[in-house]
């Protein structure tokens, strides 16, 4: 798995490289086994020559003496004259001479110790020899580290009937060809290192050229964006692979152009689409307090009231508050904004959220009055519209079985104002909880869910933080802190 997460250039590298000592390994031991063979085969057919120029020897010798050719008489034969002894000399190979039954009869001696010579042949080469065709039989042998080729062969008369056995004992000698083969690997080991020098050389230039434009490749596929026009791969001489690789990423390129140009405009459209719902939904926040406002002059007009010009002019102020939170929006729309900048002015927060929550106008909202002025800086619109909307949610999150309570505290603490809601109503589950500021999730039949969401903004901007505690079936609490300064 290692050598799987090199680079391919690195592969390539040490395939070419190990492919050499491999060959040059193999052909070692090719050589080898070749000259073994060869060693064998060497001495195989030396023996042979000997055995045969021996043979003609003891021919001569038989056809020369004066003893009748007998088994019995072999011994004496050889013995005369020691022509045993010339023979061996002459072909510079010891000669030992048995009977039929395996005894020996007389011997050379030769260079080979005493310990080595044996008396009597065993049953199993008297058998074999007999029962071969050319009545020539080798044995293979190994004492002292030394190595020995053995032949037995008959001995016959003129007419071809065996007289006694004739054992050559053989030792090969390897010292010579041993030599042969350490030069010729040593010359082989010297071609090979060249070689092998060559082979790395041009292992490393070959696959620097073959990874090239592998590389090249991969280089421009790093650099591909979503968000950018990509360049086309344009590749000169490669083979048919690299050609099929570039021409399959030049087409996803042109697809990829495609999608995002379709991304893109989906993207647009969807945020023209975010944009008319936020800026209908932040429209729709002011109108529902100037309703309730307007409702609530209705019910309590009294033309014979001596305080009506002052609540008129309550009235108007507020409606003319809303008014403008409405003006300021349609401006902001129509100058491609997404909402009214925000502006930080110094303000009394106490004061502020009162005027919000005389949108409502409703007994069951409580906001204990009597309280010392906070000074912070805020954007006025942006913190009505934040108490605008907590109330408004909180309201909406009572039952009309139940009687509404919605109690609402502004005070500082730690140099930081808080602003808390809380209400009387369902509460939320575990899993609302989880979702209650996600964009256009809401748990009531109507409205887009953006209301939350958009408070969570607002306060986030003025590096402030909303959150909030709930009990299903018991109410929730809100709590907004923002910084003085």
């Amino acid at each position: 798995m290692k050598l799987l997460q090199l680079s391919l250039r690195t592969r390539i590298f040490i395939s070419m490289t190990v492919l050499v000592l491999l060959a040059s390994i193999l052909i070692a031991a090719v050589s080898i086994y070749q000259y073994k063979e060869e060693a064998e085969e060497y001495h195989q057919e030396r023996l042979e020559r000997k055995e045969s120029r021996i043979q003609i020897a003891i021919d001569n010798a038989l056809r020369s003496t004066t003893y009748p050719i007998d088994e019995e008489h072999l011994s004496r034969i050889f013995a005369y004259r020691q022509k045993i002894y010339q023979i061996a000399e002459e072909h510079s190979l010891p000669i030992n001479i048995y009977s039929l039954s395996g005894e020996l009869l007389i011997g050379s001696e030769g260079i080979f110790p005493k310990d080595t010579i044996h008396k009597q042949l065993s049953p199993l080469i008297l058998d074999t020899l007999a029962s071969l065709y050319d009545k020539k039989y080798l044995v293979k042998s190994e004492k002292n580290g030394e190595k020995f080729l053995t032949s037995y062969t008959y001995i016959t008369d003129t007419r071809s009937k065996p007289l006694g056995i004739l054992n050559l004992p053989y030792l090969e000698d390897d010292d010579l060809i041993t030599r042969e083969l350490i030069e010729f690997l040593q010359r082989v080991g010297q071609v090979y290192l060249l070689m092998l020098i060559i082979a790395i050389a041009l292992a490393y230039f070959l696959s620097k050229y073959i990874t090239r434009s592998l590389k090249s490749i991969s280089e421009t596929i790093d650099q591909t964006r979503l968000d950018k026009r990509n360049k086309r791969i344009e590749i000169g001489d490669a083979s048919d692979e690299i050609h099929s690789l570039v021409n399959a990423y030049n087409s996803m390129i042109d697809e990829l152009e495609e999608s995002a140009a379709m991304l893109a405009k989906s993207e647009r459209e969807a945020a023209w689409r975010e944009m008319a719902k936020q800026v209908a939904h932040e429209i729709k926040n002011p109108l529902t307090p100037m309703r309730l406002t307007v409702q609530s002059f209705q019910r309590k007009f009294d033309p014979t009231d001596p305080n009506i010009n002052q609540k008129i002019q309550e009235y108007s102020n507020t409606l003319i508050q809303q008014i403008d939170t409405m003006s300021s929006i349609a401006s902001a729309f129509s100058n491609f904004a997404q909402m009214p900048a925000q502006k930080s002015e110094t303000l009394d927060v106490v004061k502020i959220v009162g005027l919000a929550l005389d949108i409502f106008n409703e007994d069951y909202i409580v906001f204990p009055s009597g309280r010392e002025e906070i000074i912070a800086k805020f954007d006025r619109t942006q913190l009505i519209r934040v108490v605008t909307n907590l109330v408004k949610n909180a309201t909406q999150a009572i039952p009309q079985d139940r009687v509404p309570k919605i109690i609402v505290n502004v005070f500082t603490e730690n140099e930081e104002v808080i602003i808390t809601v809380a209400d009387n109503g369902v509460g939320m589950s575990e899993e609302n909880k989880k979702r209650i500021f996600e964009p256009k999730f809401t748990t009531k039949s109507s409205g887009m869910g953006l209301g939350l969401g958009m408070v969570k903004n607002i306060v986030e901007t003025y590096k402030g933080s909303i959150t909030f505690t709930s009990q299903e079936g018991k109410g929730t609490v809100f709590k907004v802190k923002f910084p003085r300064e």
